[in-house]
Parts: structure tokens; C-alpha cells; sequence
């Protein structure tokens, strides 16, 4: 009996230390990704994001998850990162929904909504308002997951060659302006062209446009946009913040062991404030060095022309809020969302800012 107690023992414990050692093995296994983006490689802010989630990954998994990052046209164009992810050329994509209206008319609501929400009430929708969800929801057929991957934060109203007095000044103006801010332009009478970032300096500087919209002065002046446009103009009613998007495929997520799934979605999440908080920092100093510098000329956009595009602006959402089930239901979360945010934002934030800048802040020491 001892004797069978022992070997049944001995049997039980080879057993266990099989199993160990394979658990060891299956938690040592090593993932090496792709990721493909939408932006010149390395690009401040929008662009650095990407290299910085991967660095994250790779020290927070010991090594065992690496990120290779892709700049727009490096391994596929800033305009096929959708396909590239969905397909499995690459893991992972960064990006903004709006440039896939193509594929999901409905993703535009989860880039920039004319008049519509800024960074923080967009996280907050996103994140605790049910909206990530129904992002996910939408990418559900392509067989990618989205995660919120950094926000813009308000930009900039956009570059012009001519300055603008009145709305008659936009009509036949070539713009590049993506998303629902360029259908409204659109029907404002500009001939809206889409291209990625890397194509609108030489566009701008040749006459292929006159105007265009990018982020934000930190961007802007790192791609010498005040070389080819004297005007600068704000508000960026059309895009209150653009959010980034992570989107991963799923198969390649399903691989991952739970803990380096784990460290994705911590990396990403990390990631999508960090970018945010650059642009808050970084455009500042950048809008200062446009003006009194490089002699840009800030202009605020006459109120006729914010007055036609908030008009149609609630037009073209409507539509396409209209045009299918699910643009319906986002639409219906995002409006509701945005009503209730509003309404505490204006005895919060927007009550704090007026009480702060009776003056409207807006010296930057032009000369």
C-alpha cells in the first residue's frame, strides 16, 4: 500500500510539473505586430502616439509583445489602414474613423461631429456613455475591435490663401476638409478634396487647394503650413476634437494571452490621454511661433460663415443619423449624451471659463 501510495504520488506530481511547465511555456510565448497608421512616421503628437504605445507594450510585457509602427505609405497608404487590419496584413491600425465613411457611414460620429462634443465629453461618453460599445458595434462585420486611442483636443478652423470676410468668399474655394465638416463646406459652396497629411503642403503650395484644415498649430507649423497659407482662422467648428482609433484585429487579439491583452488595453488607454495632453501643451508655444514669427495673420471666422455651417451642419448629421439603423441608434446615444453634458458644463466648465476670461483671452503677443 505504501508502496502504491508512493508511486501514485510520484505519477500525481510529474503530472503537475508537466502542466506547470507548459503553462510557463504558453506564458513565455512571444507575439511580434505590425502596426500601420495613418500619419507620417513619427509625426509630433498624432504620429509619436503609436511609437509610444509601442513602447509601453514591450516594457510592460517584458518583450514578449513587440509593435513594429508603420507610417502612412511605408507598408500600406494612410488610406487603406482600415483594410490592412481587417484583412490581417497588420494586427493593428491607428487612425480616424471618419476616413472609412466609405466602408461605415456611421463611424464619422466617433471622429468629429460639427457643433458637437469636445475631448472630454467624448472620452466620457465613450468610455462611460455606452458609445465604445457602439463603435464596436459598427466595426463588429470587419472583424476588428476599436479602442479611443488620443484626441486632437479643438482644432484649428483652417488655412486659407485669401482671407475670408463673408460666407460669398468660400464659393469655389478647393479645400481639403475631411468628415461631416466637409459635406457642410461642401454644400457651403467649396469643393472639398480628401488626401492624407502627408500630401497637403505640396497641394496647398502648388494651388491643387486653396485651403485646408490639419489639427492644430503644433502639427500645422511641423508641416510648414504657414509657407503656403498667410491665413490662419479659427474656430474649428468642424472638428471640436477629432478622436484617435486603435483598431486591432480579432483574431490576432483572440491569440494573446489574457495578461498581454491586458497590457494592451492599458497601453491604449494610456496612450489615448498622453496625446491629448501633448496638444494641450504643445500649441500654445506652436501658435505663438506661427504669429510672431512667421508673421500668420489669426483671423476669427466671420459669423456669418459659423452661423451657415452650424445651420447646415445639423442638417448633415440629421441625414446621416437618418441612413441606417445603428447611425440612428448612435446619433440617438451620442445627441443624448450631449444634451446632459452641456447643460452641467454650462454651470461648470463654460461658467468657470467666462468667469476666468471676461476679455475672451485671446492675446498672443501679435505685434
Amino acid at each position: 500500500m505504501q508502496r502504491s501510495s508512493i508511486a501514485k504520488a510520484i505519477t500525481l506530481a510529474g503530472a503537475s510539473g508537466l502542466l506547470l511547465v507548459g503553462a510557463q511555456a504558453q506564458a513565455q510565448d512571444t507575439f511580434e505586430w505590425k502596426l500601420v497608421t495613418s500619419w507620417p512616421k513619427n509625426f509630433p503628437g498624432v504620429g509619436q502616439g503609436p511609437e509610444r504605445l509601442a513602447k509601453l507594450v514591450e516594457e510592460m510585457s517584458d518583450g514578449r509583445l513587440t509593435i513594429e509602427v508603420f507610417g502612412a505609405g511605408q507598408l500600406v497608404p494612410g488610406f487603406e489602414v482600415f483594410d490592412a487590419v481587417a484583412e490581417g496584413t497588420a494586427q493593428m491600425g491607428h487612425s480616424a474613423s471618419y476616413y472609412w465613411k466609405g466602408k461605415a457611414p456611421a463611424a464619422q460620429f466617433f471622429a468629429a461631429v460639427p457643433f458637437g462634443m469636445n475631448a472630454q465629453e467624448m472620452n466620457a461618453w465613450l468610455h462611460y456613455g455606452g458609445g465604445l460599445e457602439l463603435w464596436n458595434e459598427l466595426y463588429d462585420d470587419f472583424g476588428v475591435e476599436v479602442m479611443t486611442a488620443g484626441a486632437s483636443g479643438v482644432q484649428m478652423g483652417g488655412w486659407y490663401n485669401q482671407e475670408i470676410n463673408s460666407v460669398d468668399d468660400l464659393d469655389g474655394l478647393k479645400m481639403r476638409m475631411p468628415g461631416l465638416g466637409g459635406e457642410v463646406m461642401n454644400r457651403m459652396g467649396v469643393a472639398i478634396v480628401n488626401m492624407p497629411g502627408g500630401e497637403i503642403f505640396t497641394s496647398l503650395q502648388s494651388g491643387a487647394i486653396d485651403a485646408t484644415e490639419w489639427i492644430g498649430p503644433y502639427n500645422d507649423l511641423a508641416f510648414g503650413l504657414h509657407q503656403a497659407a498667410e491665413y490662419y482662422y479659427y474656430p474649428g467648428w468642424h472638428e471640436p476634437t477629432v478622436m484617435f482609433e486603435a483598431i486591432v484585429n480579432d483574431e490576432a487579439l483572440a491569440e494573446l494571452p489574457a495578461d498581454l491583452q491586458a497590457i494592451l488595453r492599458t497601453a491604449v488607454r494610456d496612450v489615448n490621454q498622453d496625446v491629448l495632453d501633448e496638444y494641450t501643451a504643445r500649441n500654445n508655444d506652436a501658435l505663438a511661433t506661427l504669429i510672431n514669427e512667421h508673421d500668420v495673420q489669426l483671423r476669427k471666422l466671420p459669423d456669418d460663415v459659423l452661423a451657415q455651417a452650424q445651420e447646415i451642419s445639423a442638417e448633415v448629421v440629421q441625414e446621416l443619423a437618418d441612413s441606417s439603423d445603428i447611425a440612428g441608434r448612435i446619433y440617438e446615444s451620442y445627441r443624448d449624451f450631449q444634451d446632459k453634458v452641456v447643460n452641467y458644463h454650462a454651470i461648470s466648465e463654460q461658467a468657470y471659463y467666462n468667469a476666468r476670461n471676461p476679455d475672451g483671452g485671446t492675446d498672443f503677443g501679435q505685434e
